[in-house]
């Protein structure tokens, strides 16, 4: 059974609570905190990136840049640092949008979308959140002279390469593979076993397509996600500290010394992920500052002014 993790409260009144899960382990692997169900597989969205990003350098992509492997990592907003950068990858390859399978999306970034559609642009695949592991999966597919079609189908080399290095990883046998939203295959996961991937990143010798991945992410908050979004923001407080979000609910990360945690919320409100993951930073030794205090309570907004807060559970770490 799920417990409770996250309350708002408005204007002294306990309005909502939201349920979900959480998977915690220490720096040996050990487990810290077991909250509600931690062994029945979930689908863990995008927190499933940096592991595909792990897979596609093992199977020939060479990332310009550290910005450019993180855009591969992201769920981005589509504004112009992040499209800028994966139009990049994709010229680099010799590749062009219309061969990316994502879906067409105008940018989540409220200004970005803003700004295009006054220009009266329509949506495109670029501006998907996903854009950037796409572009990657091209190449790979480019390297190695597989099909570029049909890049999503699950059983394409390039799949089955990404499917079997996150299995192996994770101790997950014969995955029953489900489809994100932005087409890909994706293999469900444990909170436990999805915890252990991201220590497992930051535990990574320095130099390894793993510790590659988790020194890029951390070094480009804001490319793997966007202005004022979880990444650009809980990073920054948590020096070390590896994260990523996942849609329906997903948080997973992992601090400096490796101990890690990983969250899903049942309802999937992205409001309730940052507050969890701060505290749950916290809770796991990273040092309680202004600015993660500042990011474990959010605030409740009424008539433009603060009338509450959103926040973990008092007492429940």
């Amino acid at each position: 059974m799920s417990v409770e993790l996250v309350e708002v409260v408005r204007s002294g009144f306990r309005e909502c609570v939201h349920r979900g899960s959480v998977a915690a382990t220490r720096p040996d692997g050990e487990p810290a905190l077991v909250l509600g169900e931690t062994h029945t597989p979930i689908y863990p969205r995008s927190t499933n990136k940096p592991l595909q990003a792990v897979a596609l350098l093992r199977n020939g992509y060479v990332p310009a840049s550290t910005a450019e492997l993180a855009i591969i990592t992201s769920s981005h907003s589509g504004e112009a640092d992040h499209i800028e950068l994966v139009e990049g990858l994709l010229a680099r390859y010799g590749l062009t949008e219309t061969q990316l399978r994502c879906p067409d999306e105008h940018p989540r970034d409220d200004f970005a979308r803003a700004e295009l559609l006054a220009s009266g642009e329509l949506p495109r695949p670029l501006y998907m959140p996903c854009s950037g592991a796409h572009a990657a999966m091209l190449a790979v597919c480019a390297v190695n002279d597989w099909p570029l079609d049909s890049y999503l189908e699950p059983a394409h080399p390039l799949q089955e390469a990404i499917v079997g290095t996150v299995a192996a990883v994770s101790g997950e046998a014969d995955p029953e593979l489900g489809i994100d939203g932005c087409g890909q295959p994706i293999v469900p996961l444990s909170l436990t076993h999805l915890a252990h991937i991201y220590r497992s990143l930051v535990a990574a010798e320095p130099g390894s397509p793993e510790g590659i991945v988790a020194d890029a992410m951390r070094e480009h908050p804001y490319l793997v996600s966007g202005t004022g979004r979880s990444e650009a923001r809980l990073m920054p407080a948590v020096p070390g500290l590896l994260c990523k979000s996942g849609a329906d609910g997903v948080y997973a990360g992992a601090l400096a010394d490796g101990s890690a945690f990983a969250v899903k919320i049942d309802d999937g409100h992205e409001r309730a992920l940052l507050p969890i993951a701060a505290a749950l930073a916290h809770h796991l030794g990273a040092e309680w500052t202004e600015d993660l205090a500042s990011l474990a309570s959010l605030p409740v907004l009424g008539g433009g002014a603060r009338v509450g807060t959103i926040r973990a559970i008092p007492g429940i770490f």
